[in-house]
């Protein structure tokens, strides 16, 4: 598909690609002071989203309420609605740990369990009451994430002693051993270095197969790398959302070009 035709596909027609979550008027607020000021947006499916802005632009705030990670955050509250397969993830009747499920989370700095990197993967799915093949579920989980082959002979051993692109890796192969539909990535690769870095975007590539992926990231060359749309917010604004190429070399908004091309920021 070509990016004109992603363009039309992604905003009108009957043959639209379907947006799995969307966003509409969403407000975040601490202690009713406002860090994400009404953003609506729709996040594609099987598409990669990312988002940048400076430091303290509300994008992880946005991010975290995606899956109702906010939720432990003592005074936040949220306005408007996120539509998850239609339905608000803020209502009532919504399970959050359900929520959490479906939309996995991984986040900037690697954090497995100490545990064994068996463990890391099943004890997720063994509590939520996983009827599989543990064995099996381990491997393909592990093997997603591009991680099987260097780890299948020492799955007993502890999680902590991988190296750091290995645990951001196994944090991902986790989030997956749960069958999300959704996968939030907070900066995941802000702590790692150049060669585990390009592992972690090449398994984005892989995943976006069978996941709808949302990824923030201060590196702009990266989200012009990976990811097929963009949104860029300023001050808790979505100052401009749209195709990625679009947005990095021809974008609506003097601010948006102003901040890819490193004015300020």
């Amino acid at each position: 598909m070509s990016m004109t035709e992603s363009r039309t596909t992604a905003n009108q027609g009957k043959n639209a690609v379907p947006a799995v979550l969307d966003i509409r008027d969403v407000s975040v607020l601490y202690s009713g002071k406002a860090a994400v000021k009404n953003v609506s947006c729709k996040i594609l499916k099987n598409r990669i989203t990312a988002i940048i802005g400076p430091s303290g632009c509300g994008k992880s705030t946005l991010l975290r309420s995606l899956n109702r990670m906010n939720d432990f955050v003592d005074g936040v509250t949220i306005e408007g609605e996120i539509l998850f397969t239609d339905q608000n993830l803020y209502s009532s009747d919504v399970d959050p740990v359900e929520v959490r499920r479906r939309i996995g989370m991984v986040f900037q700095k690697p954090n497995p369990f100490p545990k064994s990197i068996y463990n890391n993967i099943s004890w997720g799915p063994g509590i939520n009451g996983y009827n599989g093949s543990m064995d099996e579920l381990v491997e393909r989980s592990l093997t997603q994430a591009a991680l099987w082959e260097e780890v299948k002979d020492r799955l007993h051993e502890s999680a902590l002693n991988l190296s750091g692109g290995q645990q951001q890796r196994l944090c991902i192969a986790r989030a997956l051993a749960m069958e999300p539909q959704v996968l939030l990535m907070d900066e995941p690769c802000s702590a790692l270095d150049p060669i585990s870095t390009a592992h972690i975007e090449d398994l984005m590539f892989e995943l976006k197969s069978r996941y709808t992926i949302v990824i923030v990231t201060h590196n702009m060359q990266q989200a012009a790398r990976i990811s097929d749309f963009t949104a860029f917010m300023e001050m808790g604004n979505l100052i401009e959302f749209g195709e990625t190429d679009q947005i990095f070399t021809r974008p609506n908004i003097k601010r948006t070009e102003e901040y890819v091309t490193g004015r300020f920021g």
